[in-house]
């Protein structure tokens, strides 16, 4: 327990170092050259529907004075029922590119159409990031709420960036923000269980746990404040990925913080989880 309280408090000083950090850079340095394209398809052919035209869609802000680039892939939160794609404000002129995501939500599909959307936008990025100026070996996959859980899907479940012909062991980071790890909610209710009985089928993250995944870091609010069980599954998910053997889980607890207030300070440590990455 000792252990846990310091881990809490060191990482609220990391916070406040970073944001005043932030924040002076903002103050001082100028804005870089960027280019942002709206509205871009990631899923093309003759059958798609017309639900799959309007939502399969991403925005991509990218540096234009300098190439070879990392990339976060950011899919938003809303519970798979709502919400829609934007660019964090934090992760903006920070000289990496930012592919922010719409897919398709509850009740017009079901499961696992919101995965099989994902897939397909990160396979996107893969394949045409560098076109961009991109690197499509620094390709970073993360999100908030469901988008964290659609983050884990995709890297840790091999089986739907397959379908597009990627390894998902070729993506450089996963940095889930407050995601479920075990099934999602909106899922279970799709098959009739209550949001209050845990499930870990082929559609949790948890069910996936292996050793060669990419690294991940799994960012929660504090667990008082947090969604029910959400640090504790992800805790869970923590444990059984040291278990596996796998080399590079961290999580990171933001104390003080609920729910729908600890995106903004996990943008920060992202941005050092990436650096830390690609320095090694």
């Amino acid at each position: 327990m000792q252990r846990i309280v310091d881990s809490r408090i060191a990482l609220v000083a990391i916070l406040f170092v970073c944001a005043g950090s932030v924040t002076a850079q903002e103050s001082t340095a100028p804005k870089r050259s960027t280019q942002t394209h709206k509205d871009v398809p990631y899923r093309s052919g003759g059958d798609l529907t017309d639900y799959q035209k309007e939502r399969c869609r991403l925005d991509l802000i990218h540096p234009t004075d300098e190439d070879g680039f990392s990339t976060v892939v950011w899919f938003h939160g809303g519970g798979l029922t709502g919400g829609s794609k934007s660019f964090p404000e934090g992760l903006l002129d920070q000289g990496i590119a930012i592919a922010a995501v719409n897919y398709r939500l509850h009740p017009k599909v079901k499961s696992p159409a919101y995965v099989e959307d994902a897939a397909a936008a990160v396979a996107w990025v893969f394949k045409n990031i560098e076109q961009y100026g991109g690197d499509p070996k620094r390709i970073y996959v993360s999100g908030h709420s469901a988008g964290g859980y659609l983050t884990s899907m995709v890297g840790l479940d091999q089986r739907w960036l397959a379908e597009h012909e990627i390894d998902a062991n070729q993506i450089a980071g996963l940095i889930p923000y407050s995601g479920h790890t075990i099934t999602h909610f909106t899922v279970r209710k799709e098959n009739g269980i209550d949001g209050r009985q845990p499930i870990i089928d082929d559609m949790a993250p948890l069910f996936h746990v292996r050793k060669d995944a990419p690294p991940l870091l799994l960012i929660t609010g504090d667990r008082e404040l947090e969604m029910l069980g959400r640090y504790e599954e992800n805790a869970y998910l923590w444990r059984m990925m040291q278990v596996v053997g796998h080399p590079h889980t961290k999580l990171m607890e933001l104390d003080g913080y609920n729910h729908g207030q600890m995106d903004e300070p996990s943008h920060p440590l992202l941005l050092r989880f990436i650096q830390k990455l690609e320095k090694e």
